[in-house]
């Protein structure tokens, strides 16, 4: 059994999974080729018989991976064996057509770019299911008092819907950020160094021909050493993920014991210990973060490839591979695992409201410093506050026995000043701007 077997199920859904194994890397290289023999016959370059032979001939199911990655060693990529084999399975007139013109990495940053293409399908649709997800939170609870913590201490208070709508700026940011990455997939075609001299003065014709047969860009110019595509898509898929391991974090943290303030669903056995019963773990959100590590390791080879030597480069595009793969199942792993936590979330409010409390009143602090402030000033505001934050009583009784302050708020507006309620800002307009943002992008890929 191969490693992959073992934890790849554990980080990937299966169908991304898929989408970036060897078979759909072998696939991808082979609708280049197949795409290269069309635009070469569309331009009269190679005979039209011959890449219909090649097209017939270009189907994953008829090659071994594991052999052309195996053969491949003598020659730093698989595409010299794959070209071999894909020879002889055209017979002997079309043979001679096969890879015309083309280069080895021609073929492989193709294929990167259609394996990518499929995959970003998959990832975008569980980003727009964790979109919603948020969005229906964000709604929810647009006035559900919870405490924001600073330096995971109570700071003021906040709303639950609040949290929710940071998360789905974050995502939609992300989705922007990927979009822009996948609107950039393009075709590579330069031949040997990036001139095309073997197609002659119709190589810009076959360029765009081959674009066209693959649905991808058309570059101004090949970009065999130019690796910004690469590093770009690289780095989105990064931030894409680490937007998901903000939410996967909060989740950790307000899951807690000492918190529990959410909790995932325990459908299923979810969740459980091997040893300890009563346990409820966040395993969703814990799989987001693991998925977002690897992530950002696989992302920083390809943004750690961006400077290759001359016209070709010598090990950093060879390294490019499999962590395009690793960072695609990556990323779609933190997102999937994220969007079962959230719809399966458990928001307490009970909780929430509790937790509030905790302080004794100390959470409305700010506003009783505001309050008093403009009532005393500053200095002797926060002289008094700080005197009653330290007097060991709840703060609205020491405030209230301070006569300094008695004389100036009523007992029923000192009330209302530890009221969290009361001092949410802004909160709820923040979550209108937000679902506003998602409403008016929805769709969006």
């Amino acid at each position: 059994m191969r490693c992959d077997e073992l934890f790849g199920p554990l980080f990937t859904p299966a169908p991304l999974r898929e989408a970036v194994s060897g078979r759909a890397w072998l696939q991808a290289m082979l609708d280049a080729e197949r795409a290269l023999a069309a635009a070469e016959a569309q331009a009269g370059v190679i005979p039209p018989q011959a890449a219909e032979a090649i097209a017939r001939a270009c189907s994953a199911d008829a090659f071994d991976p594991a052999r052309i990655g195996a053969d491949g060693a003598d020659s730093a990529a698989p595409v010299v064996p794959l070209v071999r084999a894909l020879r002889s399975a055209v017979g002997e007139e079309a043979a001679r057509y096969v890879h015309w013109g083309a280069t080895t990495q021609d073929i492989v940053d193709t294929a990167a770019m259609l394996v990518a293409r499929n995959a970003l399908g998959l990832v975008g649709a569980d980003l727009d299911a964790v979109a919603a997800a948020c969005a229906a939170l964000a709604e929810r609870h647009r006035s559900t008092p919870i405490a924001a913590r600073t330096l995971l201490q109570q700071a003021v208070p906040s709303t639950f819907g609040l949290k929710a709508a940071g998360w789905l700026v974050g995502i939609l940011e992300a989705r922007r950020l990927l979009a822009t990455a996948r609107g950039g997939l393009a075709a590579q075609l330069g031949g040997a160094a990036g001139t095309l001299a073997a197609l002659g003065e119709r190589g810009p014709e076959v360029l765009r021909l081959y674009a066209a047969e693959l649905g991808l860009v058309e570059p101004v110019l090949p970009w065999h050493a130019n690796r910004v595509r690469m590093g770009t898509l690289g780095a989105a898929l990064d931030l894409t993920a680490g937007a998901a391991a903000k939410i996967a974090l909060d989740l950790v943290l307000l899951a807690q014991t000492e918190v529990g303030e959410l909790a995932e669903s325990a459908e299923g056995g979810r969740g459980g210990s091997s040893t300890m019963p009563h346990k409820r773990n966040p395993v969703g959100a814990v799989l987001a973060l693991a998925c977002w590590r690897r992530a950002h390791a696989a992302a920083g080879v390809l943004t750690g490839a961006l400077a290759q030597e001359l016209e070709r480069a010598a090990g950093a595009w060879q390294a490019e591979w499999q962590s395009l793969s690793d960072v695609l199942a990556s990323t779609g792993g933190a997102l999937a695992s994220v969007r079962g936590s959230l719809e399966g979330l458990h928001v307490d409010e009970e909780r929430m409201r509790a937790n509030l409390e905790l302080t004794d009143g100390a959470v409305m602090a700010e506003r009783l410093s505001f309050l008093l402030s403009a009532e005393l000033g500053r200095p002797e505001a926060q002289a008094i506050l700080e005197a009653a934050a330290r007097s060991g009583r709840p703060l609205r009784e020491a405030l209230a026995a301070d006569p300094r302050v008695s004389d100036r708020l009523a007992p029923d507006r000192l009330d209302d000043a530890f009221d969290p309620a009361g001092y949410l800002g802004s909160a709820e307009a923040f979550v209108d701007r937000a679902l506003a943002l998602y409403h008016s992008e929805r769709g969006g890929t």
